[in-house]
């Protein structure tokens, strides 16, 4: 099923469940999917791909993350804990992200695959990972693994 759909079958049994915080992040998610939308009417393929969705749903998941951190350092608890919510609910529409591990040796495959030697080929590698691994990937904690692996 396509994440649209989920979306709405999702919204539609939280609010039959009366799942208010989980109806206001669906809500969301939803609105945030149509202003993508509206912004992709200007391309001459207008289409919004899985992919992008995916690459919106996870900027919605950073974004919510500074603002856990930012709320507990403000002693705000209370909107730290609205906020770990909608992330919980957020990621629960995306692919599992790879552990340390997978991350590390898919960085490797990728030096090895584009016979990275130095600083200047980081580009290529980062372009490696993003076309096998895009959905489950941190991009931000592969970039450092390929900068530490190819400066030293």
């Amino acid at each position: 099923m396509e994440l649209r759909a989920q979306f709405t079958e999702q919204l539609k049994a939280a609010m039959k469940a009366g799942d208010a915080a989980r109806v206001s992040t669906l809500r969301m998610v939803l609105s945030k999917l149509k202003d993508t939308e509206i912004a992709a009417r200007t391309r001459p393929d207008p289409a919004v791909a899985e992919a992008e969705i995916m690459a919106m749903l996870r900027g919605m998941v950073k974004s919510r993350r500074e603002s856990v951190e930012l709320y507990t350092k403000g002693n705000r608890p209370e909107l730290a804990d609205k906020e770990l919510a909608e992330i919980a609910v957020i990621e629960g529409f995306l692919p599992r992200q790879m552990d340390a591990a997978a991350t590390e040796a898919a960085v490797r495959a990728a030096i090895a695959e584009t016979s990275a030697a130095g600083i200047k080929d980081m580009g290529k590698v980062m372009a490696a990972l993003r076309a096998r691994y895009a959905a489950e990937l941190d991009m931000a904690a592969a970039g450092a693994l390929v900068r530490a692996a190819l400066a030293g």
